[in-house]
């Protein structure tokens, strides 16, 4: 995972915000390239989900909404996780993600240990259960270490599990919950009255216009709504690079469906499908995807069925994306808080009914790193270490590198001039002129660049031009008038 952020610092992917002050904790930059990726995954989610499908159309809602929206959806009530703190440290840490164990020696509770989740945590706990049994001389068997949630403990042991900052007893705080959402004011006046919220979702600006939609699209059901948006959560404990953090943007469906206590579960498979098959299709390798289906009684209580696809990521297996079978919950909590209704009329049933809802939700933050460590490779080419990150032309930053062999010959430099004009027309490429020509394609393998067209003397000669894939680093020539046809193939099949 070092490697693959110090990669995205060194060709300018992502950035820490606010860098030069320090910067601030759950806050990320794009840079040049990054920007590129970020843009191009959005794209192909748009072009697929939306443009690809008779059945989607998409809006784009304020961040800032009414709060009663929020209300109703309950975010302002129960938006929240609980915390603990560390008295001592002033550490700060979500309690489900703080784990805790009994140390027994020959069945005798000799103490507590406790660890944060993550690859390591049984270990972890295990090697601080070895530390504690020798510090307190017993002699027997090392009992096996069962990790629990903080959340699990009682609170007359609250005090004698130690705080994973400094591993001593007592310093931890019961839990307690935190609301996620950050607030703000409008108007200006700051008091109750103008007490507003960053969206924490985007979902809940699809739920509100749902009607406005039904009635201006000519949309039937079975029909869905997209929109990709920033969302914002003040999360406890930001971790894992751009995993987890407050600022991040969603790429969501609210796929409405009748109200038939049968017909929901085909949709929701299909679903499950159509995502897990996107998913491969923009690079993320079938080995490290996988499903979680959410047992029943870890449901919300409005919810049918939920399944996480989930990818596996260097600090571990985790959740891409969320498909969810929500039934017709928040529509109905909209129409009771607001007050109008959200009834569809069905003209075949000759009935009115409020629409349950499949919700496919993914983070474009989540599906670019997924893509960056799909991509990632170090390779061993005669005798030499080359860094090359594999995308998918798709969904590459640069499309293609345009690198004149000789910067000092004027015939070479206006013919590779005029391949990079032309090639700009359709795609984002890169004009290189500085260096050893093996150092440019480096530097393009790094950067993730497909293709890297090389014009030298052969070139004014026949009018050809040297193309290199950056996976095979095969090398062939091809016709000035045919690059633009070959890289649309390869790029859009």
């Amino acid at each position: 995972m070092d490697d693959i952020i110090s990669l995205c610092k060194r060709r300018g992917f992502i950035f820490q915000s606010s860098e030069i002050y320090g910067g601030i904790n759950g806050f990320y930059d794009y840079g040049p390239l990054g920007v590129e990726l970020r843009k191009n995954i959005k794209d192909a989610w748009w072009k697929d989900m939306v443009h690809g499908r008779e059945d989607i159309v998409g809006q784009d809602a304020s961040i800032i909404m009414h709060p009663n929206i929020w209300r109703a959806s309950g975010h302002v009530d129960s938006f929240s996780d609980p915390m603990v703190d560390c008295k001592e440290s002033k550490m700060r840490y979500r309690a489900d993600h703080l784990l805790w164990s009994a140390v027994r020696v020959d069945g005798e509770i000799i103490g507590y240990v406790s660890t944060l989740e993550g690859n390591d945590q049984q270990a972890d706990a295990e090697k601080k259960a070895e530390t504690l049994k020798r510090k307190a001389a017993k002699q027997g068997e090392l009992g096996p270490i069962e990790l629990k949630e903080y959340l699990e403990a009682t609170p007359d042991i609250y005090e004698l599990i130690p705080s994973p900052a400094t591993g001593k007893p007592g310093s931890l705080t019961p839990p307690r919950e935190f609301n996620m959402m950050f607030q703000t004011f409008v108007g200006a006046l700051k008091d109750d009255s103008s007490v507003a919220y960053l969206r924490p979702e985007t979902a809940q600006g699809i739920f509100a216009n749902f009607k406005n939609i039904l009635d201006t699209a000519r949309v039937k059901i079975p029909f869905g709504i997209a929109q990709i948006g920033k969302a914002f959560r003040n999360e406890i404990t930001p971790k894992n690079f751009i995993f987890r953090s407050r600022e991040f943007e969603q790429m969501e469906i609210e796929y409405f469906i009748e109200a038939d206590e049968d017909a929901w579960e085909n949709y929701y498979h299909e679903w499950i499908k159509t995502r897990m098959a996107w998913h491969k299709a923009i690079g993320l390798k079938d080995d490290r995807l996988s499903t979680h289906v959410h047992p029943k009684d870890k449901l919300a209580h409005y919810s049918r069925a939920c399944t996480d696809i989930m990818f596996e990521f260097p600090f571990g297996v985790q959740e891409l994306e969320g498909i969810a079978a929500r039934g017709n919950y928040d529509l109905t909590q909209h129409q009771e808080h607001s007050g109008k209704s959200m009834e569809y009329f069905d003209d075949q049933k000759r009935e009115k009914y409020i629409p349950h809802v499949i919700e496919p939700s993914l983070g474009v933050d989540r599906t670019l790193l997924a893509v960056l460590c799909s991509a990632y490779t170090v390779e061993e080419v005669e005798d030499e270490t080359r860094n090359v990150l594999k995308f998918a032309p798709r969904i590459a930053p640069i499309k293609a590198a345009i690198l004149p062999l000789m910067k000092n010959k004027p015939e070479i430099v206006e013919m590779s001039k005029r391949i990079y004009k032309n090639l700009s027309l359709r795609h984002n490429v890169f004009y290189d002129q500085a260096g050893a020509i093996g150092r440019r394609y480096r530097r393009m393998d790094e950067a993730g660049t497909p293709y890297c067209i090389t014009i030298d003397f052969d070139s004014l000669e026949d009018g050809t031009a040297t193309l290199r894939d950056r996976d095979s680093m095969e090398q062939i020539r091809i016709p000035e008038g045919e690059l633009a046809a070959y890289i649309d193939e390869k790029i859009y099949g």
